[in-house]
């Protein structure tokens, strides 16, 4: 029996320069949607993201919301489409944090130009009303962040990966203390390229301005179901402020495969930037599941290899 195929999104911090750069290259149907979403970008930010994308190598800094924010949609959606024509068709979306976004205009949920223009609101908002911050992503247990008041007392808790691996965020000075903590019990952490505290009280500020974007769309009922992260459950439809409520709340990721593993073995396709959920995969799900996790697109390039491996997965 053929497994379903549950094509992925990620949010904030999988971003890079040069991201998907192959498939700008070499795929026609790829480079179409991302020009696109381009001409959307440029009307209300007045340039390119995909210059910015493609004007740095891939090793320097790329944090600024307004290019960031869109960047990660518009690879993701292109990216999707550029499977669609190798075959490859999703039974079910899920997206993390800035991810639901573009699983939401997979699904049919938005429109790809509606999407993108509520992600460029959200970063507008962002920027210009929430405060600074930073995540910070760590290998070991989530409970420390309950057990341990070094973490309880200076961080929020923004997300739970798998059993080993979790995100908390905050202001800069607190994670700088927690990753010192940390490093002093040989606790691993890594902080994220981002420049914001996403899922915690440090974006409240922002709301109602991106309240506002929200009023001018109408999310429809899904074509096809969507595992959410903020409810760890498949929804067929959700409200407007469902988009807020993703990036604020915590991200359930491992809670939401689990919903995903209780029904049989699946394919994830992760169309991300760098193949991050499906890394979370390769150590979270259970050692019996027979499901199968394959990135398409990695920091290292490969993508045309990445998008036929996800087809021949799927098939």
């Amino acid at each position: 029996m053929k497994k379903p195929v549950v094509l992925m999104f990620s949010g904030q911090g999988s971003q890079h320069h040069q991201m998907a750069r192959e498939l700008w290259d070499k795929h026609a149907g790829f480079q179409a949607w991302m020009t696109r979403l381009d001409a959307v970008a440029r009307r209300l930010l007045g340039a390119s993201v995909v210059e910015e994308l493609h004007g740095a190598s891939r090793g320097q800094p790329f944090s600024r919301l307004l290019a960031t924010h869109p960047a990660i949609f518009m690879v993701e959606y292109a990216t999707a489409r550029a499977l669609e024509e190798a075959g490859v068709r999703p039974d079910f979306v899920l997206g993390a944090s800035l991810g639901e976004f573009a699983a939401a205009a997979v699904a049919g949920v938005l429109e790809p130009e509606e999407a993108l223009s509520l992600v460029i609101a959200h970063a507008r908002a962002l920027e210009s009303h929430g405060a600074p911050g930073g995540m910070l992503a760590i290998l070991g247990e989530p409970r420390l962040h309950d057990t341990e008041p070094e973490l309880r007392e200076h961080s929020e808790l923004a997300s739970v990966n798998f059993a080993t691996h979790f995100v908390v965020s905050g202001t800069t000075p607190a994670l700088q203390r927690i990753k010192a903590w940390l490093d002093g019990r040989s606790i691993t952490s890594l902080e994220l390229p981002v420049t914001r505290a996403f899922h915690s009280a440090l974006m409240d500020p922002a709301r109602p301005a991106f309240t506002e974007a929200l009023r001018a769309v109408t999310p429809r009922a899904a074509r096809v179901p969507l595992v959410s992260c903020l409810e760890a459950r498949v929804v067929h439809g959700v409200a407007p402020d469902y988009f807020w409520e993703a990036t604020r709340r915590p991200i359930r990721f491992r809670d939401a495969v689990r919903v995903l593993e209780a029904r049989g073995p699946c394919v994830y396709v992760d169309a991300g930037p760098s193949g991050t959920l499906a890394t979370f995969l390769k150590y979270g799900l259970p050692k019996e599941s027979a499901s199968v996790a394959v990135p398409v697109l990695t920091p290292f390039g490969k993508d045309l290899d990445g998008l036929r491996a996800a087809a021949t997965a799927a098939a």
